[in-house]
């Protein structure tokens, strides 16, 4: 019985491995409600909760955060510095205020908090939430571009709305990462594997992101197009 465990968990991981390197560029556009233009609160909300789930980049760095918060110490916690970060930046974005090379430092915050896990070594709390939230500036500025590209439509409400998708879908999520590492595969310590071989999964990605993103600022340094 264990051993069928065993091997059920070696596949489930090779599975997501796997889909990690198959997926094409395209799968990291983001359209939640298929272009319409957000209007209504519930409109926000929909879109919030779409975005995440919509973009492999953002859906990975939420689940390493998960479970890298979870050796901390303070699972619970620890991901709310990201989630904080990621409001603000997306607020800011929202108000006009955007960062730079944002898609740059997202294809990075997979690599680095991917390779933490991938490496076994549990962050203390305090540097783990500097990362999540640095790194949630660039995201939450992402994810503020559909706010900001729909600035006509979008008023107080569906921004509203759209924060709170944002915010409670990814939290959960991250806590959700971290209570399947510890009690569906066992992982209580950063040295298991299952959470080794997800932090794999994530560094593979954001080495992907990171090579593509080296490669477009290079093309267009020389003044070339793909």
């Amino acid at each position: 019985m264990l051993s069928n465990i065993s091997r059920f968990r070696g596949k489930f991981f090779a599975a997501m491995l796997a889909t990690a390197f198959t997926v094409p560029t395209a799968a990291f556009a983001h359209h939640p409600l298929g272009g319409m233009p957000m209007g209504t609160f519930a409109h926000g909300v929909l879109s919030g909760i779409g975005h995440p789930l919509l973009g492999f980049d953002h859906l990975f760095f939420v689940i390493a955060v998960g479970i890298a918060a979870l050796y901390t110490g303070r699972a619970l916690l620890a991901p709310a510095a990201y989630i904080v970060a990621m409001l603000a930046g997306c607020f800011l974005m929202a108000s006009g205020i955007g960062l730079p090379m944002k898609e740059t430092v997202i294809g990075l915050s997979l690599l680095v908090v991917g390779g933490i896990v991938l490496s076994g070594r549990a962050l203390a709390l305090v540097p783990a939430m500097a990362i999540f939230a640095a790194f949630g500036l660039f995201h939450g500025s992402a994810f503020g571009n559909a706010i900001a590209a729909q600035e006509a439509t979008a008023g107080a409400q569906v921004l509203i709305g759209y924060l709170a998708g944002l915010g409670i879908l990814q939290y959960a999520i991250a806590v959700t990462a971290g209570w399947i590492a510890r009690n569906v595969f066992k992982a209580s310590e950063a040295t298991a594997i299952h959470a080794r071989l997800a932090g794999a999964v994530v560094a593979g990605v954001g080495l992907f992101l990171t090579l593509e993103n080296a490669e477009g600022l290079v093309l267009g340094a020389l003044g070339w197009t793909v």
